[in-house]
């Protein structure tokens, strides 16, 4: 089975060799502060799914307060540092990813600020925001429309939509329903924005037929979806996800049921719409469950080899 992997796309788009560079805008979630929720989804970590981003800074090593733009600029230097190994001597650009939380929950004014240092960065291609449904209003996307316009670069939004299932939502506490979606999706096409949604395997209850039905949502969307991260649940240490396993023992994939799901999940993908991830890293200091996913390397080749057979 082929499939039109990130790696191959980025290639053909930017002609060279293209790392995602994790930072973060500063911004919280409405899960988090209130608006929503609080807690967050019961799976997220404190770092808000962005473990391994970059530090947001507002003083420097003096303690100083710092610009926004100085602090962009010093995310993106942190975060070059961290991917400099796989370089090679390689002819290779970036992309920023805001990654940790919700990164178009804030002031708009600060936000364009923070957008518009990334992308006038010259060796950074694309801008990358992962935000909600429910925290995309059109003057922030009238922000980005222009701030696209402006630079020539393009502009992903990523939103961790996880499943269809309402009571899976509902039970990790998302916070939104479908139809959110449904209309923060239609209004981000109406711009022309490239759309990665993120859907979550191995959530609590779900069936094998709940995880294949969000698939097979996501890839009968009209206009087609750009792009899908397909995600490893993680039980991580500090979350409200970790006291339900210590409760409940639900059931975890083992590697070869993962490799399975994820096998069918491709096969019900359009060939045009790209796979960003099949699997995901949990921090192993805060890993709890499963286990075997420590292991990046055993993982991505006992995938790639589950996908090149099917």
């Amino acid at each position: 089975m082929n499939i039109n992997t990130l790696s191959d796309y980025l290639k053909r788009t930017y002609g060279c060799k293209v790392y995602k560079l994790s930072l973060q805008s500063g911004c919280t979630c409405p899960n988090r502060d209130g608006t929503v929720g609080n807690g967050g989804c019961t799976f997220c970590s404190e770092g808000g799914s962005g473990d391994f981003a970059a530090f947001f800074l507002t003083k420097d090593e003096n303690g100083n307060s710092i610009s926004i733009e100085e602090n962009i600029d010093r995310q993106i230097e942190s975060a070059k540092e961290k991917v400099a190994a796989k370089l090679k001597g390689q002819d290779h650009k970036y992309i920023a990813y805001f990654q940790s939380f919700t990164n178009t929950y804030g002031n708009p004014a600060i936000l364009e600020k923070i957008y518009r240092k990334a992308l006038s960065h010259p060796e950074i291609v694309a801008l990358s925001i992962g935000t909600r449904p429910d925290c995309l209003p059109d003057e922030i996307l009238s922000i980005l429309e222009s701030l696209r316009d402006e630079y020539g670069k393009d502009i992903w939004i990523e939103l961790g939509l996880q499943t269809v299932n309402e009571e899976s939502a509902r039970h990790f506490r998302r916070g939104y329903k479908l139809p959110v979606f449904e209309d923060a999706y239609r209004r981000l096409k109406e711009r022309d924005f490239v759309v990665i949604v993120h859907v979550i395997l191995g959530l609590p209850g779900e069936s094998e037929e709940d995880m294949l039905s969000s698939v097979r949502y996501l890839a009968g969307l009209a206009p087609s979806l750009d792009g899908i991260k397909l995600q490893l649940l993680h039980v991580l240490k500090g979350t409200d996800l970790a006291k339900e396993f210590e409760e409940t023992s639900f059931h975890i994939f083992t590697l070869e049921e993962y490799c399975d799901i994820v096998v069918k999940c491709l096969k019900l993908l359009p060939p045009e719409i790209v796979v960003h991830r099949i699997t995901g890293d949990g921090p192993k200091r805060l890993l709890i469950a499963p286990l075997w996913s420590a292991n990046k390397k055993l993982v991505l080749n006992t995938l790639n080899k589950a996908i090149s057979k099917a």
